[in-house]
């Protein structure tokens, strides 16, 4: 889960009253035993036994003056957000540490922890070949336990285990979640399927956190009192502080071995020694692991895939002044045009580390303002803190003599992540995948007759149930007056009301209509748009090709797309749109693509109020970002005027 940096907000101390509910809280979960008097705890005072037990325990698990704090993180191939709370503490002369993580109410350790508390939780064996896959990311499937059957009584489905090599059996490693009931297993061989959920494992970022900013604590090469293989016992072990003898070794109550299991195991395994066949597989596949980029590397990526952006423009738009760019461009559309489409992505991991805020920029702004340092675009400050770019040097050497890179195709992993499809990713938009991009929309209002109007079509031979253009129901009315002569001799603007124009339109809804009966005419002009407004008005959404016939109409009028600019949590500003479906714009595509160009946070929910059987879905983007989701609108094909926008910050309606 940790193998990406998780983002740890500050650390804030806990209260002593908090930290003994928390340690108490862990004892209960794990099921700690407390010793007894008789396991050699003796205070001056026997009634405090249990007292001076129990607060040992708390003291080693949670030491005294520990921090917490909340963190972020992505987890799994879709890089699901996570979140969760970290606990920091310092054991006597050791540097502070990550020492517990809470995920959805559960209390995890680390290794940090293991190494000073054995038998906390119970310990899985595994060889070392399959233990450096699970440092990777990767689960520990049935097929690669080892030492067992039997197993730990304790390690049974949802409960946490810790897991070590079999050439340093008595050292966690990996700490993880039971899939299955570890417990029960009677066989191992010929046996599918996941064993064990990795959630912290020696060497992620949760092991490499310290306060100071140095790398993570060597694991040790080997650990008293963990019995290799003995369910949890409790800590009385750690709190007796007796080394085992190769005496207990020998009658069974200290566990066996150690360098007599070393020796027993091979120190190479085919695929064939966890199981019989070729289908088990001891841990899962994942995809291999990648260098953790420097900042110097993520920086030197986004340079060269701007160079590739502007390269492509002034390639492929020759005959353009400006190369197919229209400035200003406002600095997410820099981010999202000229920079994301040309990242050489091509897996989910890089697609999380190539990052503008793992950039020594951090922002799209000074990301600019070190491209203009370098005199290759000219950029401006507007109100509110947006840089825009004013124009690009497209004749800069480093532009007109960039060599391509290869970019993954449309199809891989990489470029639905954001990165890569050149110049298709850019007149396409970020996600392939998303097939709204491009696509070009058409809003039709049509008017279909009511009862009362079905003479007026009748007689020029239009059908009363059909839809009609504004266009169109101005030929049907003019056939109409002049079939019933109803043009006045003396002005051909004015019309001469009938009987069914004075019943069916002027039928004393409006103010006007007693004096234009009392008139007994009335401007042509304004007869068409009467008769328009007693119309029932419909409406359509024609996609690309698509004609009139082939979309069903809709009854009322055409909606539009809401984007509400809101304040959170005091002085956080936060953009929601809803209403893309209408528009063929799936949300979690857009969301996915806002999530990139404007560097933020994304979440898509359903809208409060909207029908569970037709739910309209929530896109809500971290920051103002009313410019960026209206150029990503427009990218899809909707106009600026089919967008009602909302600004609660100002208390105003824009």
């Amino acid at each position: 889960m940790f193998k990406k940096k998780p983002n740890i907000k500050p650390l804030s101390p806990l209260r002593s009253s908090d930290r003994r509910k928390i340690a108490d809280q862990i004892i209960a979960d794990l099921g700690i035993t407390i010793p007894s008097e008789e396991d050699g705890a003796k205070p001056k005072n026997g009634n405090d036994v249990a007292a001076v037990n129990i607060g040992a325990i708390r003291n080693t698990l949670l030491p005294e003056n520990s921090l917490s704090a909340r963190f972020t993180t992505t987890a799994g191939k879709e890089l699901k957000q996570v979140s969760g709370t970290v606990y920091v503490g310092t054991h006597p002369g050791e540097e502070q540490r990550v020492l517990w993580i809470k995920l959805e109410e559960r209390l995890i350790p680390t290794v940090y922890t293991l190494w000073r508390n054995p038998m906390t939780v119970p310990l899985l064996h595994t060889p070392d070949v399959v233990l450096q896959k699970l440092r990777g990311g990767a689960d520990l499937m049935t097929p690669g336990l080892a030492r067992g059957p039997p197993f730990p009584p304790k390690a049974t489905q949802g409960s946490v285990v810790a897991i070590a090599s079999l050439e340093r059996p008595s050292v966690p490693m990996v700490v993880g979640v039971c899939e299955i009931d570890v417990a029960s297993l009677q066989e191992v061989r010929g046996a599918k399927g996941h064993a064990v959920r990795g959630e912290h494992w020696f060497g992620d970022e949760i092991w490499a956190w310290s306060a100071g900013g140095g790398a993570g604590s060597q694991a040790p090469t080997e650990l008293q009192g963990w019995e290799v293989n003995a369910s949890v016992s409790g800590l009385t072990a750690r709190m007796d502080s007796v080394a085992m003898d190769e005496s207990d070794d020998e009658s069974g109550h200290g566990g066996v071995s150690i360098h007599q299991d070393v020796i027993e195991e091979p120190k190479t395994l085919e695929r064939n020694h966890f199981v019989e066949g070729e289908e088990g597989k001891p841990y899962e596949e994942v995809e291999e692991n990648q260098k953790e980029f420097s900042t110097k590397e993520i920086d030197d990526t986004f340079w060269k895939a701007f160079l590739y952006g502007v390269y492509h423009f002034r390639s492929t738009n020759k005959s353009d002044q400006h190369h197919g760019l229209k400035f200003p461009v406002n600095q997410s559309a820099v981010i999202s045009n000229l920079v994301l489409p040309f990242l050489p992505i091509t897996t989910s991991a890089q697609a999380g580390s190539l990052n503008i805020k793992k950039t020594s920029w951090k922002n799209a702004r000074k990301f600019i303002k070190a491209l203009e340092k370098a005199r290759l675009l000219k950029s401006k400050d507007r109100d509110g803190g947006e840089c825009v770019v004013l124009d690009i040097d497209f004749e800069d050497p480093t532009i007109t003599g960039f060599v391509p890179y290869k970019l993954p195709k449309k199809d891989t992993t990489g470029a639905e992540c954001g990165g890569g499809g050149g110049g298709k990713a850019v007149t396409a938009g970020i996600s392939p995948s998303d097939d709204s991009i491009g696509q070009k929309l058409k809003k039709v209002e049509l008017y279909r007759p009511k009862e009362q109007l079905a003479p007026i079509f009748a007689d020029a031979n239009a059908s009363q149930h059909a839809f009609y253009l504004p266009t169109e129901l101005r030929p049907i009315i003019t056939s109409y007056i002049e079939s019933e002569k109803l043009i006045s001799d003396t002005n051909k603007k004015l019309v001469h009301l009938d009987p069914i124009l004075a019943n069916a339109v002027f039928d004393g809804s409006t103010a006007l209509d007693s004096e234009v009966l009392a008139k007994g005419s009335v401007p042509r002009d304004a007869l068409v748009d009467r008769i328009l407004k007693s119309c029932a008005p419909f409406w359509v959404i024609l996609r690309n090709d698509a004609s009139r016939d082939q979309v069903k109409a809709n009854p009322g009028h055409a909606p539009k797309i809401y984007i509400t600019l809101e304040t959170r949590s005091g002085n956080k500003t936060v953009t929601k749109l809803s209403g893309v479906e209408t528009f063929y714009i799936p949300p979690q595509p857009l969301a996915e693509e806002l999530q990139k160009s404007c560097a933020s946070s994304t979440s898509v929910n359903q809208l409060a109020g909207s029908s569970p059987k037709k739910p309209v879905m929530e896109v809500m983007v971290q920051g103002p970002q009313k410019e960026a989701v209206i150029k990503a609108l427009e990218r899809r094909g909707v106009n600026r005027q089919w967008v009602e926008v909302m600004d609660k910050t100002k208390g105003k309606k824009k």
